[in-house]
């Protein structure tokens, strides 16, 4: 059933015609968490519309309204409960990996699952890779999942919750072999490993661009990929992204081919994720 369906005979029509038509469920059977985004159009009848999700998802022990957009450099929001009670800790099951996490403390996108196939799909054996801004680990968990000759992932995060739970996520996936969690800021963390990676994956969509220096110093002399993102509105979603890379090998005396490009999913209205993947030889 629909949310708006299960809503129908407790809003009015006009009403219904603000209901969201999609939110995020995180967590599985025995336990989630569904965060939404209530218009102030249904202010006051966001207690009701919580209700209703819980009624559709029996799995659902808590609804969160979200508060704020992502903020400060863990990426993290504010919430308020409309539904439910108890702890907003999760496990997150995708592609057979198992995260577990609390979305109120860390930044988890449940939406980005295709592209975390996406991009683990691509990983040929023996890479070494660099995965900047890790959160919990599913981009890492994923490609050790799916590419078990993939040599080493190094997971940068700053977030130190979001850390504990990377080392505790590679621990349920028994990855701990192919993964190095590390803790702190990619400036400072990502020189241990210049001149080691085949890949460098970046996957932060508002400022991602800063870190370039850092993600070309990572690729071997002889270059490799750039799993790049960036952020734009709809009128123009890659120029920007690709005129930023491209201006970066310059300055480095290398060469930046774009491989493909995609949109991940909606950052804010007409604004979007993008992704692309560039060959920097």
């Amino acid at each position: 059933m629909r949310l708006r369906d299960a809503l129908r005979d407790k809003l009015t029509e006009e009403e219904l015609k603000y209901v969201p038509t999609s939110f995020n469920i995180i967590g599985s059977r025995s336990g989630a968490v569904a965060i939404i985004e209530i218009p102030p159009e249904l202010e006051h009848k966001k207690y009701l519309i919580g209700e209703a999700i819980m009624s559709i998802h029996k799995n659902v022990k808590i609804v969160l309204r979200k508060l704020s957009a992502r903020k400060d450099i863990y990426r993290t929001r504010d919430y308020e409960v409309i539904a439910g009670s108890g702890s907003t800790e999760v496990i997150h099951k995708e592609y057979g990996c198992l995260f577990k996490l609390d979305p109120t403390k860390v930044y988890f996108s449940p939406r980005e699952s295709t592209e975390r196939m996406r991009i683990a799909k691509q990983v040929a054996p023996g890479e070494f890779i660099m995965l900047m801004f890790a959160g919990v680990c599913p981009y890492g968990i994923i490609i050790a999942k799916h590419q078990p000759l993939v040599k080493k992932i190094v997971a940068i995060e700053i977030n130190p919750i979001a850390y504990e739970y990377m080392v505790e996520n590679l621990k349920l996936n028994k990855v701990e072999d192919k993964i190095i969690p590390v803790l702190g800021d990619v400036r400072d963390k990502a020189k241990e490993w210049y001149g080691m990676c085949d890949r460098v994956i970046m996957p932060l969509p508002k400022g991602a661009y800063m870190f370039l220096d850092e993600a070309f110093s990572c690729l071997k002399p002889e270059g490799g990929i750039i799993n790049f993102y960036h952020w734009a509105h709809e009128d123009d979603l890659y120029s920007r992204a690709i005129e930023l890379v491209k201006e970066k090998a310059r300055e480095k005396g290398r060469k930046a081919k774009v491989l493909g490009k995609r949109i991940v999913s909606p950052y804010a209205p007409r604004i979007y994720k993008v992704a692309i993947d560039f060959a920097i030889t």
